[in-house]
Formats: structure tokens, C-alpha cells, sequence
């Protein structure tokens, strides 16, 4: 599998085997990580990181992911890039690409890490932008692989607000790798009509279905993958909350919602959750509308079922497969 020189900007980019192989290549670089084994097999190579949306996860993912493999890391975050505001981002691609051998781009539209990548000679990442968020879900199908054994044939239900980045990427990365996918949403919050069109004609390749229901007994029923996000995302003013939870609180994955899924089910969530009060603005969301927890009941966030740290764990392993396959030698088996 030859991935070298490529970007890695979105999923529909990328066919069901070289997913399939960044997946079991993420796998082995794990456990070779666990067991110490060093992989420093790009020793030497320099990479940039550029955040114009901050991040924990995704940050130290790239970070740690790049000293493992034996690589220089920069960080840029808004404050320390001129990109779009005093250098364009065509100029910063060509500037960047001179000095770094490797670029990762978090940000807003898919349009400037697309821009970016369309003007540097090295490989750029989307660590994320408002559309897609392709590393996460690299991460989440690693994890579903280790709970399951397998991808094909499960069913994932993603709900909530399914308009933006997780539940398309979610929705594209389900259509490639043979997941039944499911949105569960008030209609107003479905994905892009051409986007569910694009990825129906992926799953029936691929044997699986893409379905959109507001009815959530319905909608959760035969599931083994529950998945939720925050309902307001980076950036979106304070304004939208209370016309999110007025319409998305019926979405809420509770117990009950648990309860409907297969036995066996597991709930996954890229973090960060409002499942208590004990960040500042879940505080003050919950205590201003009267609620205990937001997407997510704490009861299921902290239950057995729940593998939301295995994920933030995997979008490391996962991150380093991207890199070791774009930038390397691609002798690694």
C-alpha cells in the first residue's frame, strides 16, 4: 500500500483498503508502543502543526505521534501564524512546505486546509475543519475494531446535531468500511442532502446502509455503536444553546437510550463532553437551563459501556499510522 506523498483531508479521498490499512497499521504501531519497541522511522523530518482551533486530543496526538517517530514538531496556534490574515494561505502553503516536511492544518472551512494542500509540495493533514474531521474517525474504527474484532456489518448511530464535521465524517467512514449508519436527528439537523447521496452510493458498494430518522427508538434499535457530540460547536455563539437543547434534548443519550441498543452496544464520544457540571460553561449551561449533564448522561459516559478514552488514546496511534504512511519509505509491514 503506497500512500507516500499523499494528503490526508478527508475520508471520500480514500479507498476502503487504504483506509482498512492505516487502520491495522495504527494497530501495530500501538502495540509495538506498548510493549516499548521504538519506531523512530522518521527520524529527522520536521512537521508543522497549525491550530486555529485549540485542541487537547488533537494536539498532543500529532505531538507525541511525531516524537515517537522520531520527528521535529512546531506549533503554531492563531496568535503564531499569519496564515489568511497577513500571508495567504497559498503563500503560507509554499513558505511552509520549504521548511517542513509534513503540515497539519485544524481549523474552519474545509475550503483552507484544502487551499493549503493544493499549494504545498508536502503532505498536509486535517487535524480538523468544519466539514470533516477524518482522524477522529481513524481512531474511532480503531477502537471499534478492538471491541469487536471487526467494522463490517455493525451498525453506528450517531445522534444529535448530524450536520457537521462527526456526523459526516462518521457517516463517509461507515459507507467505506461496511458500518450501517444511522443519523438521528431532528430533520432540520440531517447531514447534506448531496453528501447522504454520495455516501448511499458508497455503501451499496460496500454492502451497508445510510439511513436518517428523527425517531429515536427506531433509529437506536439493533444498534452495537452509539455515538454523540457536543451541540454546539467551537466558535458558534453562546446564543444557539437554548435552541439547541429545546431541540436536541430529545437526542440525549441516556440510559433508557442504552437500553435500546444491542446488549452488547458501546457508546463513543470524541470529547470534550458535558456529562456533569464540572467544566466552567457545562456549569453554567446546566445550571441556567436547569439540567445535570448535556449530550450525554454521566451515568452512560462513566459506565462499562463506554470506550471515550480509548478513543482520545487511539487518535494517537492513529495520527502516527497517517504520518509514518505519507512520509515514509512504505517498507513498513
Amino acid at each position: 500500500m503506497n500512500l507516500k506523498g499523499r494528503d490526508f483531508l478527508k475520508l471520500l479521498d480514500f479507498s476502503t483498503q487504504e483506509i482498512d490499512y492505516l487502520i491495522c497499521l495504527a494497530g501495530k504501531l500501538k502495540a509495538e508502543k506498548k510493549k516499548g519497541i521504538p519506531h523512530r522511522h522518521l527520524q529527522g523530518k520536521n512537521i508543522a502543526l497549525i491550530f486555529e482551533k485549540t485542541s487537547t486530543r488533537t494536539r498532543c496526538a500529532f505531538e507525541v505521534a511525531g516524537y515517537d517517530l522520531g520527528m521535529n514538531v512546531t506549533y503554531l496556534d492563531s496568535q503564531g501564524s499569519q496564515i489568511g490574515k497577513k500571508e495567504s494561505i497559498s503563500d503560507t502553503a509554499q513558505v511552509l512546505a520549504g521548511m517542513f516536511d509534513g503540515i497539519e492544518y485544524r481549523g474552519y472551512g474545509q475550503n483552507l486546509v484544502e487551499e493549503l494542500a493544493k499549494y504545498s509540495k508536502v503532505p498536509v493533514w486535517n487535524g480538523l475543519t468544519d466539514e470533516f474531521h477524518p482522524t477522529q474517525i481513524l481512531a474511532d474504527f480503531l477502537t471499534i475494531k478492538e471491541k469487536f474484532g471487526k467494522l463490517k456489518g455493525l451498525k453506528l448511530v450517531y445522534m444529535g446535531d448530524s450536520r457537521f464535521n462527526m456526523g459526516n465524517s462518521l457517516m463517509v467512514g461507515s459507507a467505506k468500511m461496511g458500518i450501517d449508519f444511522v443519523a438521528c436527528s431532528p430533520k432540520k439537523y440531517f447531514p447534506n442532502e448531496e453528501l447522504v447521496a454520495q455516501c448511499k452510493t458508497i455503501a451499496k458498494q460496500n454492502g451497508c446502509t445510510i439511513e436518517l430518522t428523527d425517531n429515536v427508538e427506531k433509529g437506536v434499535k439493533g444498534a452495537n455503536i452509539i455515538y454523540t457530540d457536543v451541540w454546539v460547536s467551537m466558535g458558534e455563539p453562546f446564543e444557539v444553546w437554548e435552541q439547541r437543547i429545546n431541540e436536541l434534548l430529545p437526542y440525549k443519550v441516556t440510559d433508557k437510550v442504552m437500553d435500546m441498543a444491542n446488549k452488547n452496544a458501546i457508546f463513543m464520544h470524541c470529547l470534550p463532553a458535558f456529562h456533569d457540571k464540572n467544566t466552567k460553561i457545562g456549569k453554567e449551561i446546566c445550571e441556567k437551563f436547569g439540567l445535570d449533564s448535556l449530550e450525554v448522561a454521566d451515568s452512560v459516559f462513566t459506565s462499562d459501556k463506554s470506550v471515550v478514552f480509548d478513543e482520545a488514546e487511539n487518535r494517537m496511534h492513529t495520527i502516527k499510522a497517517v504520518m509514518l504512511a505519507t512520509l515514509g519509505e512504505n517498507d513498513y509491514k
